[in-house]
Order: structure tokens, then sequence, then C-alpha cells
């Protein structure tokens, strides 16, 4: 199948300076003599079509600047000054063609004469947001094809019309549901094809097979089989794009979660004692949180920040706390807070200097102490009573929170990612004192980057893992270890993971 079923890997830095675009499948580098994606950004198309223009400009945006959908839409909305039904319908085109990047571009490669690499982005975004009504919409098929090669043309590539309406006319004479099944015909059954129809759940709900695969086997790590494991994945990648609900924290010695609920008109949370949940609205205009008394955190988060705090120790705690991945500082912010009422101090370590800034603006007024430097030889002096290691990771679990994620993170990135997380692990067990704590999380239900890493600090010995369920008050199937796996879909959280260690 020309294009193939597969995500793209993000471009590094480098070869954006070099002039490259991403690489992979419906991307092109871009070759010396080819028109600028700057061209066309510098004249958007404009066919008095308000939705479908913004829509058009967020999706090409995400292509050729590896822009974040979720955050440059909002921007063209409030720039195009487009409001109530356009915004409506521009939103639903922009974020359903990026949550279903893969899947259109497999349709649309099994129509074209031409590989999707070749093509210019003006053209392959327009065929893309053609597809996706014509699959996913109740748009008029007509009308979708005919708004697509208007756009075509309006943002210059005239000689592409006829090429863009002779694919989108030969989509629609096949069903969406033919489309879907011909398409999860060709897609591999999981990573070693030992759990059949990974392949075709990922097509049905919009997936990389390998993330389908990653999730599936965290899932029967659980005792799943069978059709349970097919349901409980199907429900946990569909899970991705839901619209997730506003998570606030109220801040300890500040504000209760009553309070903030009471001020917001939000919902107390289910687990966690600062968690306040909001229908919509924008958070950041909440006086609440203008005045630093609250702020917008996954309650997943709230939980593992919550746990560095409760965990019990052995011996008295000296009130020494680090967080040794502290960046961008939403964790270290929430122990900062306890710690104010503990008499405690925390010291943040963070290696960028940027999400370093992030970490002392957040923390302001609380006894946390910021330090640039990289965790696995952070020059700390050893003895800390609770350490937090928020290791960097694939990001997995929160795909929910950017439509296109799902199809710019790459599998290979993951094993130097587990290298880095078995180090910062490591370092932080150095740092611990003799019967202190160390909890290990990430936002990634992944057994490479979760369970494994845990396993593999404690064969090294010198830790022993405390039962993490124990910290998690009313939270049920969490898995079947001692760690804690929060899903979006049992949980309303993240796709989190946290364990819990203590040094003997």
């Amino acid at each position: 199948m020309s294009g193939g079923f597969r995500s793209r890997s993000r471009r590094s830095r480098e070869a954006a300076e070099q002039g490259q675009t991403k690489k992979g499948r419906g991307t092109r580098q871009v070759r010396e003599g080819d028109r600028r994606p700057d061209a066309v950004r510098d004249h958007m198309p404009a066919i008095g079509d308000p939705a479908r223009e913004a829509a058009f400009e967020a999706v090409f945006r995400v292509e050729t600047e590896d822009a974040f959908g979720n955050l440059v839409l909002p921007q063209i909305l409030r720039q195009k000054k487009v409001g109530g039904r356009d915004a409506a319908f521009a939103t639903e085109l922009t974020y359903g063609t990026l949550r279903n990047l893969g899947v259109l571009d497999a349709v649309i490669a099994q129509c074209s004469s031409r590989e999707l690499s070749s093509l210019d982005p003006a053209v392959l975004t327009a065929l893309r947001l053609g597809t996706y009504q014509i699959l996913h919409t109740r748009v008029e098929q007509h009308a979708a094809v005919d708004t697509s090669v208007q756009l075509v043309e309006s943002a210059g590539q005239s000689k592409a019309k006829g090429f863009v309406n002779g694919i989108l006319r030969t989509i629609t004479r096949t069903s969406s549901e033919e489309w879907m099944d011909r398409i999860a015909a060709e897609v591999a059954t999981g990573t070693d094809g030992s759990i059949e129809g990974f392949g075709e759940i990922a097509i049905r709900t919009a997936h990389p097979a390998w993330i389908a695969a990653s999730f599936g086997e965290t899932l029967a790590a659980e005792g799943l089989s069978g059709d349970a494991l097919k349901d409980e994945l199907t429900a946990a990648l569909d899970a991705d794009s839901q619209r997730p609900v506003v998570h606030l924290a109220a801040r300890p010695g500040e504000m209760s979660a009553e309070e903030l609920a009471l001020i917001t008109g939000g919902e107390q949370g289910r687990y966690s004692p600062y968690a306040v949940y909001l229908d919509g609205g924008d958070p950041g205009k909440l006086q609440p949180v203008r005045d630093k008394l609250a702020a917008v955190q996954d309650e997943g988060s709230q939980l593992i920040a919550r746990a560095v705090v409760e965990a019990p120790l052995e011996g008295t705690d000296g009130g020494r706390w680090l967080d040794l991945c502290a960046g961008p500082g939403g964790k270290t912010a929430l122990i900062g807070a306890l710690a104010e009422i503990d008499a405690a101090a925390v010291d943040a370590v963070e290696i960028s200097e940027t999400r370093a800034r992030l970490v002392e603006q957040i923390t302001e007024g609380l006894p946390v102490t910021v330090k640039v430097a990289d965790g696995r030889d952070s020059g700390c002096e050893p003895g800390y009573d609770r350490i937090l290691v928020d290791a960097p990771c694939s990001g997995l679990g929160a795909l929910r929170r950017r439509p296109e994620a799902r199809w710019t993170k790459s599998e290979d990135d993951i094993a130097e990612l587990n290298t880095l997380q078995s180090e910062l692990l490591a370092a932080a067990v150095e740092l611990a004192r003799p019967g202190g704590i160390i909890v290990y999380s990430t936002c990634s239900p992944d057994l490479r980057e979760t369970r494994r890493i845990v396993d593999k600090q404690l064969a090294s010995g010198g830790v022993e893992e405390l039962d993490a369920r124990d910290l998690m008050p009313g939270m049920d199937e969490v898995g079947s270890f001692p760690s804690v796996q929060m899903w979006p879909h049992r949980h309303g959280t993240d796709a989190m993971f946290v364990s819990i260690l203590r040094k003997n």
C-alpha cells in the first residue's frame, strides 16, 4: 500500500535549521527550487468559508512547522475573528483531521497515482481535510470535494485541482466502513503477531499499530485476554479522542478544594483532596488561578505529587526533599506548598534553563530552590528524605491533549528514553538516604517506560517497592502490580504511572 499506515517521527531541530520538513509518510524534504511553505503562509486560502480556511491553516502549520494543533488553532480563530458555529466547525475539522492523519493518508494513498511524500503540503492538507469530511462527518460529499478544490486553487496550486478532485471523488465511491475494512486488512496485528486484532483496533480508533500494541501489552499484563482485552483496549484508545475535563488543583495551605469548587462552579475531584473539575471555559481567567491559589493540573499529577509527601519513610523526616526532573514545575509547586506546611525545603533540578525559569515562576514564594543541572549528575549532596523522578518519557499517556501527537511520536525514541529513565532512577537512589522515599513516575502506560524500569532497579538491589495503591484513595483498576497505572477511560486522568520505592 503506497504511503503505509504508520506514525511519523518528528523532525529534529538540526533538520529544521537545514530547511527540511518532517520526514515520513505524507511529508517531504524541501529541495532547492521547491515552493516554500512560507509562500502559502503569506497568502493563505480565501474562499469565503471562515471555518475551512481556519482549519486549512491549522493543519498546514502542523504539517510544515511542527506547530501544536491545540495551540495554533485558537490563535488562528482569534486572528480571523471566527466564532460561533464557524469556530465549532473549524475545531471539528482541525482536530478530527489531525487525530485521523494516518488513516486518512492510508486512504488517500490507495487512490493516488503519486507518493504522498511528493505532494505539495498545501495539496496534501486539502486532501486530508476533504477526506476527513467524506469519511467522518455529515457534510455533503460534493461540498467536501468542491471546497477542497477551491482551497487548493486559492493556495496557488491550480494545476493540482484535477488531481485533488479525482482522488476525493474516488474516495466518495466507497463507504467509510468499507474503507476501514480495506485499510485494516493491510495492517499487521500487533508487534509480534501474538495478539490478534490489534491492527484492526488501531484503524478503528485512529492510532498507529505500535501504540495499540503498546497499550494492549500493558492491559494484557493485568491478566486480560481475548474479547475482554480487545474491549478494554478499544476503550483505552477511544479515550484519546475525547476532550479531557479541565482539572484544577487547590494550593494546600491557601485554599481547599471545596472553596475552589464553590468559587469556580466546578465539582470536587474523586481522588485527589486538592482536585476540582471544570466543564469548560478558560481556567487562566479564573481569579484563584491568577492569584496562584490554584493551578491547572491533571488529577493524576496531583496524586503523584501527594504520594511523594505521604509515602511512609523509615526514620524521621529531616525535611530535605528533591524533585530531580522538575520542569515545567506543576508537581514541584504542589510539593513545595506541602513542604511549606511541613517546614521542609525542596531542591528542584531541571536541565533546561528555559524550563528552570518556568519552575522558578510557578514556585515563587515557596520553599523551593531551583538548580539547572542534569539529574543524572546533579551535584546535589546525598541524604534526601523524599525524591521525585518524574522522568522524561514518550508522553503516550497524554495523547488526548494533542490531536496530532499519536502520529508524530516514534517507537524508535523509546529505547533512548529507557536509558535516560534508568539512569535518572539510579541517580535518585544514590541521592536518597537509607529509609528514604523515591517516587518514579511517567506519563506513559508503555511497560518499557514503567514496570521494566522499576524492575531493573529492584533487580539492582538497594530498594524495596511499597504498595502505591495505598496512597491512591478510592482508585481501583490500577493494575496487578504494587505500582499504579492510571487510565483516561477508567479514572479520567492522563495515563500516568507511579511506583514508590524505599531505600534499604
